[in-house]
């Protein structure tokens, strides 16, 4: 009888530690990417072989949503990242980044309790359009422009992923434009705006120490 009570016992807490373990999914670039860790044919940064030139990162367990979730138990759902891609429709030489923009991958996501948006560092260094702020009737043309394309995604998120906390993570570094760009449209949609500071890199890209910066920034503001 005893034994058959602790194993009950046992079953119960595994169940209620099962069910309090959340799912987290990554809208990213290059610096959520790794090598197996991502959807097959999108661009990745970092690589199981890094070049050390470029970064000390070659682990997957160093990477900041990686080191976030083992830290908090979690587990994860999807990382929907692809190196180089911006939010809005607009690339680098003002090239078409349609097949890659967050816009398009945002479907991407599967159900996850916690969704981390880590985006709009290509859009400033690629100067893509900023566009004017709009969150009514947004067309297909205006996803060519940083702006209009911001608020698309974050409206149709937070209607798709209505279960999901949603966090955008806001590099530091970048252009005026974008930051409040970022701030204003997180505020109008109510979600939460993490901004980084001061996070080391190498070659533009956070380092294994970057790394470690962003987990415990993201951790703390949550």
């Amino acid at each position: 009888m005893k034994k058959t009570l602790s194993l009950l016992c046992l079953l119960f807490v595994c169940v209620l530690a099962g069910a309090q373990t959340k799912s987290v999914s990554v809208l990213g670039d290059s610096y959520s990417t790794f090598e197996g860790a991502i959807p097959k044919g999108n661009a990745i940064w970092y690589f199981k072989r890094n070049n050390p030139n470029q970064t000390d990162v070659n682990r997957v367990e160093q990477t900041w949503w990686s080191l976030l979730i083992a830290d908090k138990g979690w587990k994860l759902e999807m990382n929907e990242s692809y190196s180089g891609s911006t939010i809005c429709n607009t690339g680098y030489n003002k090239d078409d980044y349609s097949d890659r923009s967050f816009t398009k991958r945002m479907v991407n996501l599967g159900n996850p309790d916690i969704i981390f948006i880590f985006g709009a560092t290509n859009d400033s260094w690629a100067h893509s359009p900023i566009g004017e702020y709009k969150y009514d009737d947004i067309t297909t043309d205006d996803l060519w422009s940083f702006r209009p394309a911001m608020a698309k995604m974050l409206a149709w998120m937070k209607e798709h992923y209505a279960q999901s906390d949603i966090y955008f993570l806001l590099n530091d570094g970048l252009s005026a434009d974008i930051n409040t760009s970022v701030k204003t449209i997180c505020e109008h949609y109510g979600v939460k705006c993490i901004e980084l500071q001061q996070i080391d890199k190498m070659a533009g890209h956070p380092s294994v120490k970057g790394m470690q910066q962003i987990a415990k920034q993201v951790a703390e503001a949550m």
